[in-house]
């Protein structure tokens, strides 16, 4: 407790908290070996949701993100992919006569990625919340 209780003038509380962090580490529980360790077989689970509306997909991304934090899960994300651009130039007129008038649309469709490690039931759980429209949600496990 005494390097706890000195405190160097110039020094923020970093000597202190690195150190009460790796003393907790060192005091934590080790099982010997032999000993049978109850262990959940946990999944890699990468969600990408996909959607023209940037809006919708934020507010599922968001209620993913609470749900899986509320469940303490580890949660990577959202990842944000670049937008796809996809552009369309056509003339204005049907014939072909008078002016060349040119109309230009465009439709961007944003992209996000959100890594999981749980369980496969609790993401059944988790992406069981109520998914806007125009959202796709695309689930892919992987075994860790």
């Amino acid at each position: 407790k005494q390097w706890y209780q000195r405190r160097v003038r110039g020094v923020l509380n970093y000597f202190i908290t690195t150190n009460t962090s790796n003393l907790l580490r060192m005091a934590a529980y080790k099982p010997e070996k032999g000993m049978p360790v109850e262990e959940v077989a946990s999944h890699r689970i990468r969600i990408t949701l996909t959607s023209r509306n940037l809006k919708s997909l934020e507010k599922v991304c968001t209620d993913l993100i609470h749900g899986a934090k509320a469940k303490d899960l580890d949660v990577v994300g959202p990842v944000r992919l670049p937008n796809k651009n996809l552009k369309i130039t056509t003339r204005k007129t049907p014939c072909g006569e008078g002016s060349k008038t040119w109309d230009k649309f465009e439709m961007k469709i944003h992209k996000r990625v959100i890594d999981l490690k749980s369980p496969s039931e609790t993401v059944k759980q988790i992406t069981s919340i109520s998914i806007e429209p125009g959202v796709e949600v695309e689930v892919t496990i992987a075994d860790s």
